[in-house]
């Protein structure tokens, strides 16, 4: 199963900036829907697409292996 670290990339950022980064933040500036940001966080194996990982990789700064985790046996 492939996992999105979507939460600890966030809970980074925010450590870094020194405030709160809401979901709806993340939202506004990156156009992906809250809902699916929300599914991204909350829901293991949540299936999204190749814009969704690209938009969050632009927003974190990051390469796609810095956001995505294989994890066996799942």
């Amino acid at each position: 199963m492939i996992r999105i670290l979507f939460k600890q990339l966030l809970d980074e950022k925010s450590f870094r900036e020194k405030r709160r980064i809401t979901v709806g933040e993340v939202s506004e500036v990156t156009g992906i829907s809250r809902a699916t940001l929300t599914r991204v966080a909350n829901v293991p194996g949540y299936n999204t697409n190749t814009d969704t990982i690209n938009a969050l990789c632009v927003y974190f700064e990051c390469e796609p292996k810095d956001l995505l985790r294989y994890i066996e046996g799942d």
